[in-house]
């Protein structure tokens, strides 16, 4: 294998880590439960304007998991296509600027809504990932 496919498995293997522990911290622990006890309760018991079926709480753990999954897929996805199909990764225009435009989607969103180290993970993942594309 190539570096640069070792470079964009690496990207792909950090945001599937960033997906596992987002998906971990969603459903075990209280490291994404605000802080306030009464915003939770709050949010509990509060419907969204879109329908009465569900609460903002438990919408905030759906989205949650559902971003983790997305992270997860990215990371599976392009960890198998570095991996064990370099021939269709580097190939493809497409996939390759695909792969770099979701990541550059993730880093913009861990800078305006995220914290510090999501950010830097993904930071980490997007020079990983633009060093592989790079080399192939």
């Amino acid at each position: 294998m190539s570096v640069a496919y070792v470079l964009v498995s690496a990207s792909a293997a950090l945001m599937a880590l960033l997906g596992c522990v987002h998906l971990l911290y969603t459903y075990r622990g209280n490291k994404l439960d605000p802080r306030d006890p009464a915003l939770r309760a709050t949010m509990e018991r509060s419907h969204l304007v879109i329908t009465r079926q569900t609460t903002v709480w438990r919408a905030v753990k759906g989205f949650n998991a559902s971003h983790s999954l997305g992270l997860i897929v990215f990371g599976l996805m392009y960890g198998y296509l570095a991996w064990w199909r370099p021939d269709v990764l580097g190939s493809s225009l497409f996939l390759l600027a695909l792969g770099m435009a979701v990541l550059l989607a993730y880093l913009v969103l861990a800078k305006r809504y995220f914290f510090r180290i999501p950010f830097q993970g993904v930071a980490l993942a997007c020079v990983l990932y633009a060093g592989g594309w790079v080399l192939s």
